[in-house]
């Protein structure tokens, strides 16, 4: 069982940064892909990033390349996601994600086995 809580949303300017922390409980969080995903009212949820469990992989989604990163911490069972650049189109609710021990980096809701509850990002205009 793998419990994720997500931290660090926020309001903030276009072109400002916001950094989220996602903090994962169980003993098998250094074995498991992570992944970010965001949604908003009325929407699918979005695929934004994944990092491997090896660390040496991080697809990102189009939207986001260039601007977003995503790190992971294994001692500390903490995966990031820092956020540049931002634009109001970035407006959503931002959820991490554990997938299956040793698996991939998928980008599909169906390829993760856990989910936080999310924390809002708001970016003004």
């Amino acid at each position: 069982q793998v419990r994720l809580v997500e931290s660090g949303g926020g309001l903030v300017q276009a072109g400002g940064s916001l950094r989220l922390s996602c903090a994962a409980s169980g003993h098998t969080f250094s074995n498991r892909p992570m992944g970010w995903f965001r949604q908003v009212p009325g929407k699918e949820r979005e695929f934004v990033g994944a990092i491997a469990w090896t660390g040496n992989i991080t697809p990102y989604a189009d939207s986001v390349k260039g601007r977003f990163t995503i790190s992971r911490d294994n001692a500390k069972k903490i995966v990031y996601l820092q956020m540049n650049s931002l634009k109001p189109e970035d407006t959503a609710t931002y959820s991490c994600a554990a997938g299956t021990q040793y698996g991939g980096t998928g980008r599909t809701i169906g390829s993760y086995d856990y989910w936080g509850q999310g924390t809002q990002v708001t970016v003004s205009s």
